[in-house]
C-alpha cells in the first residue's frame, strides 16, 4: 500500500521526488500527484510567482486547521523553485479517492442516483469543516464539489473521509477581501449579485453547501443571465422531505440563513435514513469511489 504523505515530511529534498501525472488546475495554480524515492505520494500546488500571497494564505488557513479531520493538511513551508520557470509550491496530503465532482459525473456516467445515505454522509462532513472554519471567523468562499475530497478513512465507522480543500479565495477573520478571487458564479447566492456589492459571511458557504448537496441528488444548474446567476432544477427523482427541507434552508434567498452548526442538527443530518435495500446500491456507498473516478 502506498505510504501517503503528510505533514512536515512531505518534501525535504525536491531533487527526491517525481511526478507522476497533472491531476487539475484552477485560478491560483495548478495540481500534480507526486512520488518519493521511498514510495511516500503528496499533491504540489504550483504558483506563478505574482499569486505568492495566494498561496501563503492557502498554507495559513491550512495550517490553523491542520489537526481537524476535516481540512486538508500541508507541509509546514512554502518552496520556491526557479527552474525550468519561477514558481512557488506547497506540498498537501493526496487525495487518493479523488473529489466530490468526480463521485457525481461518475454515477452520472453509469446513469445511476447517489442513494442519500451517501449524501447525508457527505454533507455532514462538510459541515463539521464549515462549522471549524466559521467558529474561527474564516469563510472558505469558494466550497464546490472539486473542492471536497475523498480519503481513506481513519475514522472508526466511516467508509471514507471528506476534507475541505483549496483556500485561495477564502476570507480571512479582520482581514480585506480581494473581490477578484471570490468563488464559481453557479455556487455563489443571489446576493452575490447585488448592485451594493458582496458582503462575505458564513451563508454565502451554507448556499453553496445547498447546491452541492442538490448537485449530488440529481440536480442540474440552468443557466440563466451573462453566465453569473444559475437555477438549480431537480429532474427525475424522487428525494426524501428531510433532504429537501435541507436543501431549501441551504439555499434560502434571504443572506441569513442557518448557520452550520445548526444545520448539523437538522433531521436529514440526524436522522437515520433507510439502509440500502440492493446489492447495486449497496455497492455505490463506496469504497467504490476510485472505480467510478477510474473510468
Amino acid at each position: 500500500m502506498e505510504q501517503l504523505c503528510r505533514d512536515d515530511d512531505c518534501i525535504v529534498d525536491e531533487s527526491s521526488s517525481k511526478t507522476v501525472s497533472f491531476l487539475g488546475h484552477g485560478r491560483f495554480g495548478r495540481v500534480s500527484l507526486e512520488r518519493e524515492t521511498d514510495s511516500r505520494v503528496c499533491a504540489k500546488k504550483s504558483s506563478p510567482m505574482h499569486l505568492k500571497k495566494i498561496l501563503e494564505k492557502e498554507l495559513r488557513i491550512m495550517h490553523r486547521f491542520r489537526d481537524h479531520p476535516r481540512i486538508v493538511d500541508a507541509s509546514k513551508y512554502l518552496h520556491l523553485r526557479t527552474k525550468p520557470y519561477e514558481c512557488y509550491m506547497i506540498y498537501m496530503e493526496y487525495a487518493s479517492q479523488g473529489n466530490l465532482h468526480q463521485l457525481i459525473y461518475g454515477f452520472r456516467r453509469e446513469s445511476r442516483k447517489i442513494p442519500e445515505t451517501l449524501v447525508q454522509r457527505a454533507a455532514r462532513m462538510i459541515l463539521e469543516g464549515l462549522v471549524a472554519l466559521h467558529s474561527h471567523g474564516y469563510v472558505h468562499c469558494n466550497l464546490k464539489p472539486s473542492n471536497v475530497l475523498f480519503f481513506t478513512s481513519t475514522t472508526p465507522g466511516e467508509l471514507w473521509d471528506l476534507k475541505l480543500a483549496d483556500f485561495g479565495s477564502s476570507k480571512e477573520p479582520d482581514s480585506e477581501y480581494d473581490f477578484v478571487s471570490i468563488g464559481t458564479a453557479k455556487y455563489l447566492p443571489p446576493e452575490s449579485f447585488a448592485p451594493n456589492g458582496l458582503v462575505i459571511e458564513p451563508g454565502l458557504d451554507i448556499y453553496a453547501l445547498g447546491c452541492v448537496v442538490y448537485e449530488m441528488l440529481g440536480a442540474i444548474p440552468i443557466q440563466e443571465i451573462f453566465d453569473e446567476f444559475y437555477e438549480w432544477k431537480l429532474r427525475g427523482r424522487d428525494i426524501s422531505p428531510e433532504a429537501r427541507d435541507f436543501v431549501s434552508r441551504c439555499l434560502d434567498m434571504h443572506p441569513r440563513r442557518l448557520t452550520a452548526a445548526e444545520l448539523l442538527n437538522h433531521p436529514f443530518i440526524t436522522g437515520s435514513l433507510p439502509s440500502p435495500t440492493t446489492e447495486d446500491e449497496k455497492g455505490s456507498l463506496i469504497p467504490s469511489v476510485s472505480k467510478l473516478i477510474s473510468t
